[in-house]
C-alpha cells in the first residue's frame, strides 16, 4: 500500500471510528507552510451530520497526531486539515520505491478498451491532421497499458468508397491498357502494383481536381466505386494493390512517430457487415421512413436540442458514411470482446459521433460506454490551421523535417558522428510529441519547430537532455554501491520525494479523464526541481558517503520516473545529446 493510500485509509478509519464515513481523497496542499497535503471533506460530513466542522476536525486531527507516520497536523479555517509527513515516512517511502519502482503506479480496474485513432487514409498522403490522433491515441494506450487496462487499436484506415474510384479514375487515364480495366480479361493480374506511394501521393489531389472541373471523369469514378463495392475481379484486384502500397508506406510514417496499432481494418472491413447488419435493423423494426431514405432517429424526450437522424439507406438506395460507422461498431462487437469503446478525432466530428453513438445503443448493437476524444488543430504562427508555404495541407513527412533539421543543428560534440541521425531522429519525436500533448487536447496550439526543438525550454528536448544528463551519473560511479535513502540532506529532496509520491494520483486521473497534459506538466516539474538539487550538489564528487548513497538512490528513482514516463509519452531516451 502506498503513503497517499495510508493517510486516506487513515483518515477514513478514524471517521469511521468516530461514526462517519467518507471517500477519503486527500489533495496536495495549495499552502505548503501549512502542509504536504490537506483533507477538505469535513465540512461537507458536518454539514450532513449537522455538527460543528472545527469541533470534528479537532477530533480527527487529535487521533492523527498519534500516527509518527505524520509530522504535523493542523486546522485551518473552519475545518481544513493539513497532513506534513514525517521525514522517516518519506525516507521509507523511497526506498520502497527504489526496490520495486512498480510501487508507484496506479492500478485500474481491470478492463479492455477498444481504441479508434490515427485514421489514415489509403492512397493519401498523411498530413499534420492526423498527428494528434496518432500521438495522443498512442499515449493513451501506453497511459491505459501501464495502470493495468488492456487495449484492442486500430488505424481504422480509410479504404472505401468515393476517393477510390477516383483515385483508381485517374490510374486508368494514366494506364488505360492495364488489365484491370479490360472485362474480358481472363489471366492472372500482376504481382506488381502498377503505381508507387510516391504516385498515389499526388495521384489523389490531381483526380479530386478533375472530378469538380469535369463531370464525365466524376461519374467514370463513380462508376469504378461501384464495381469496386461490387467486388467486381479487375476492380478489386487493382484496389488491392493500392491499398497493400499506401499501407506500406503509412505503416512507415507512423514507425517514426513510434505509433502502432494491433489492427489496421479500415471501412472495406466492416462492408461486408453492412447487409447483416441492416437485415437485423429491418427485423427488429428500427428504421424509419424520412423522404424517401431509411434512417434511425436518435432525439431522446430530454434533448434540449434537435438531432439528425442517422442515415441507413439514402433514397437512392446507397449507403454512406453513417452506415459504414454504425457496421464498424457492429464488426468489433461481433469479432472482439472489450468493455468500452474510445474514438480520436478532431472536434469537427463531435455531432457525427453523438449520433452514431445514440444510434447503436438505441439499436441494441452495443451497450458499453462510448467515447469520442476530440482535440483542436495544430495551427501556424498566423493561427490558423498549419499549411505549407504555398497553402496546401503540410505533409506529416515535411513537418517531421522540418524538425529534425533544426534538432540536427543543435546537436552537441557528445554525439558521435554515427549516432547523428538517429539521434536527432530520436529528439525530433520527442520535441513534436511533447509539443503535441502538452496544451490540453481540446485546445488548439501553435506549432514552432525552432521554439519546440530548444534545449532550454518547457520542450521534449529539454527533458531527454536531462534523463541523459542522469543517466551520465551512473556511467561515472562504477564500483560504488548504493543500496538505501538514508537521509533528507536538503529542502529540494523533500519536494522531489514528494512530487513522486504523487505520481499514482496523476496516473489515475489521466486515466479517468483520458487527458496527458497533467502528465507532460508533471515530468517537466520533476525534472526542474532535480535540476535544482543537481546544480547544487556534486553527486559524484562527494566525500560523505552516507550523502552519495542516498543521492543517488533518489536519482535512480528520478531516472526511472522520467523513462517511465517518457514511455507513455511515446519518447525514447538517447545515448547522448
Amino acid at each position: 500500500m502506498g503513503l497517499l493510500e495510508t493517510l486516506n485509509n487513515d483518515i477514513k478509519k478514524i471517521l469511521n471510528g468516530l461514526g462517519y464515513d467518507d471517500n477519503v481523497e486527500v489533495t496536495v496542499s495549495n499552502r505548503k507552510d501549512l502542509g504536504d497535503y490537506q483533507y477538505n471533506g469535513i465540512m461537507k460530513i458536518a454539514g450532513q451530520n449537522k455538527v460543528n466542522p472545527r469541533e470534528l476536525a479537532e477530533k480527527v486531527c487529535n487521533l492523527l497526531k498519534e500516527n509518527k507516520t505524520y509530522k504535523d497536523v493542523n486546522i485551518a479555517g473552519p475545518g481544513f486539515i493539513n497532513i506534513t509527513f514525517s521525514n522517516e515516512a518519506l525516507i521509507e517511502f523511497l526506498n520502497d520505491t527504489f526496490k520495486n519502482f512498480d510501487n508507484i503506479k496506479y492500478k485500474a480496474p481491470k478492463k479492455t478498451i477498444f481504441m479508434d485513432y490515427g485514421g489514415a487514409n489509403i492512397a493519401k498522403e498523411l498530413h499534420v491532421g492526423h498527428m494528434r490522433s496518432a500521438n495522443i491515441g498512442e499515449a493513451l494506450k501506453r497511459l491505459f497499458n501501464a495502470c493495468n487496462i488492456d487495449t484492442i487499436s486500430d488505424a481504422h484506415l480509410g479504404d472505401w468508397g468515393k476517393p477510390m474510384g477516383l483515385v483508381m479514375q485517374e490510374i486508368k487515364t494514366r494506364m488505360p491498357d492495364l488489365p484491370y480495366f479490360d472485362v474480358n480479361f481472363e489471366g492472372e493480374y500482376p504481382k506488381e502494383s502498377p503505381v508507387t506511394a510516391e504516385d498515389l501521393a499526388s495521384i489523389y489531389p490531381i483526380a479530386s481536381k478533375k472530378s469538380k472541373e469535369d463531370e464525365n471523369y466524376l461519374n467514370s469514378a463513380k462508376e469504378l466505386t461501384v464495381k469496386l463495392q461490387q467486388k467486381e475481379k479487375g476492380t478489386y484486384a487493382l484496389w488491392q494493390h493500392i491499398r497493400n502500397t499506401s499501407l506500406e508506406d503509412i505503416k512507415k510514417t507512423y514507425k517514426l512517430l513510434n505509433t502502432s496499432f494491433d489492427l489496421y481494418y479500415g471501412e472495406s472491413d466492416s462492408d461486408k457487415y453492412v447487409p447483416e447488419m441492416i437485415d437485423y435493423l429491418n427485423k427488429n423494426n428500427y428504421l424509419e421512413k424520412s423522404e424517401g431514405a431509411e434512417v434511425i432517429f436518435v432525439n431522446k424526450e430530454d434533448d434540449n436540442k434537435t438531432y439528425p437522424p442517422l442515415m441507413v439507406k439514402m433514397s437512392n438506395g446507397g449507403i454512406g458514411y453513417d452506415t459504414t460507422e454504425l457496421a464498424t461498431i457492429y464488426q468489433r462487437k461481433k469479432e472482439y470482446k472489450f468493455d468500452e469503446l474510445l474514438y480520436l478525432t478532431d472536434n469537427r466530428q463531435d455531432l457525427h459521433f453523438e449520433i452514431t453513438f445514440r444510434a447503436a445503443k438505441k439499436c441494441k448493437i452495443a451497450d458499453e460506454k462510448m467515447t469520442h476524444i476530440s482535440f483542436g488543430n495544430i495551427c501556424g504562427n498566423d493561427g490558423k490551421p498549419f499549411k505549407t508555404r504555398d497553402g496546401g495541407v503540410m505533409s506529416l513527412n515535411n513537418l517531421y523535417s522540418l524538425v529534425y533539421d533544426e534538432c540536427y543543428k543543435k546537436l552537441s560534440d557528445n554525439v558521435k558522428e554515427e549516432d547523428k541521425e538517429d539521434t536527432a531522429r530520436i529528439i525530433s519525436v520527442a520535441a513534436i510529441k511533447y509539443a503535441d500533448l502538452l496544451p490540453n487536447r481540446t485546445s488548439d496550439y501553435v506549432f514552432d519547430p525552432v521554439r519546440f526543438s530548444d534545449l532550454n525550454g518547457k520542450t521534449g528536448p529539454y527533458l531527454l537532455y536531462n534523463t541523459v544528463r542522469i543517466n551520465s551519473i551512473f556511467s561515472k560511479i562504477e564500483g560504488f554501491e548504493y543500496k538505501k535513502y538514508n537521509n533528507i540532506n536538503t529542502s529540494v529532496e523533500r519536494e522531489i520525494i514528494l512530487h513522486i509520491l504523487e505520481l499514482p494520483n496523476v496516473l489515475k486521473r489521466e486515466v479517468e479523464d483520458n487527458l496527458l497534459n497533467e502528465l507532460c506538466e508533471y515530468i517537466f516539474k520533476l525534472t526542474n526541481l532535480y535540476n535544482s538539487f543537481y546544480s547544487d550538489n556534486y553527486i559524484i564528487s562527494e566525500a560523505d558517503t552516507s550523502k552519495k548513497e542516498s543521492w543517488l538512490v533518489m536519482s535512480d528513482v528520478v531516472l526511472n520516473t522520467n523513462k517511465f514516463i517518457l514511455d507513455i509519452l511515446g519518447m525514447e531516451v538517447p545515448k547522448s545529446m
